[in-house]
């Protein structure tokens, strides 16, 4: 029997399907898991907090194969993971079509200035003229991440017929490569950040990028806050060098309650919810779990893997 440390949250939805060979261990706190760890073979550690997640992990030192449901796992101890020779698996796609929604939700409220019609009709104020008057028909992107957030959100704006850049190792196909797309900011009204968050891309958007930005550009960031160098865009909305930050992530989160991203009007800050904003994410990954383990069973390759060297 091989020994599989779950979470609590997920057992309706995969006890059922388990098959024989597996052993199953529920755990529904940190302290549970903490001292279920060490047997596990096979480990699922999500939980609301991810520091805890890490500490159960370098707490299971036989672990084989960790999965889970959350995209980015910067916050685990990859480099101890890599050295113990465990298989990763996390939840990379599992909301990509909930966040590319998110995206264009942001984007057209923006574009519309949606906000003031919804703070107008609690008023109970007739508007007499539109506060938004942007269309996205003809704009420009500049889409950083091509993986399975940022095709999907690709998709979706070239059918507002957007025309959409991305940045991607291989170039090709009207793409840019990471070194080209800092020289051709100014050529884009909207840049949009679906990047994982590595020392590669932490602060990747900082004071001179902001400054090469048009005024009339708008930054989307559904990747991590610390993608972002926030003190520096902080002062670019300020200064209203760029017209407006989407932000659906921060640095730190929650965002404390007197930081001053809460109170620019040029700023918008959904908390981190773009992900959550669907009913079918614990079954995707449910479904996903269950395919993994009749291929782990066989030999063969669980997916998708990360690559704990690039840390995604």
């Amino acid at each position: 029997m091989t020994k599989a440390v779950m979470s609590a949250m997920i057992r309706p939805l995969v006890e059922p399907r388990l098959p024989d060979w597996v052993e199953p261990l529920w755990f529904a706190s940190k302290d549970e898991a903490l001292k279920l760890a060490p047997e596990a073979e096979i480990g699922w550690f999500d939980l609301n907090e991810t520091a805890p997640m890490a500490e159960i992990a370098q707490a299971a030192t036989n672990l084989k194969w960790l999965n889970s449901i959350y995209a980015g796992l910067d916050f685990m101890p990859l480099g101890l993971l890599k050295e113990r020779g465990v298989t990763v698996t996390n939840g990379v796609g599992i909301n990509a079509i909930t966040i590319a929604e998110y995206v264009v939700m942001l984007m057209l409220a923006h574009a519309k200035g949606y906000r003031e019609v919804v703070r107008a009709q609690d008023r109970r104020e007739w508007l007499t003229d539109s506060p938004g008057k942007r269309e996205l028909a003809g704009e420009r992107v500049l889409l950083l991440g091509l993986g399975a957030i940022g095709s999907l959100i690709k998709t979706r704006l070239e059918a507002f017929d957007m025309k959409v850049i991305p940045v991607r190792r291989s170039g090709g196909e009207g793409a840019l490569r990471p070194g080209q797309w800092r020289e051709k900011l100014g050529e884009f009204d909207w840049v949009i950040l679906a990047v994982p968050s590595t020392e590669e891309t932490r602060h990747m958007i900082g004071e001179m990028e902001l400054a090469a930005m048009r005024p009339n550009a708008v930054l989307v960031n559904i990747a991590r806050g610390d993608v972002v160098k926030q003190e520096d865009l902080v002062a670019a909305l300020e200064a209203k060098t760029i017209e407006a930050a989407l932000l659906d992530v921060t640095d730190p989160e929650p965002l404390p309650e007197d930081h001053p991203l809460w109170g620019l009007g040029n700023a918008q800050v959904t908390m981190h919810l773009s992900g959550r904003a669907q009913t079918r994410m614990f079954m995707r990954s449910a479904d996903r779990f269950i395919e993994n383990l009749d291929r782990w069973h066989r030999g063969e390759p669980v997916e998708p893997q990360m690559d704990l060297s690039a840390g995604y």
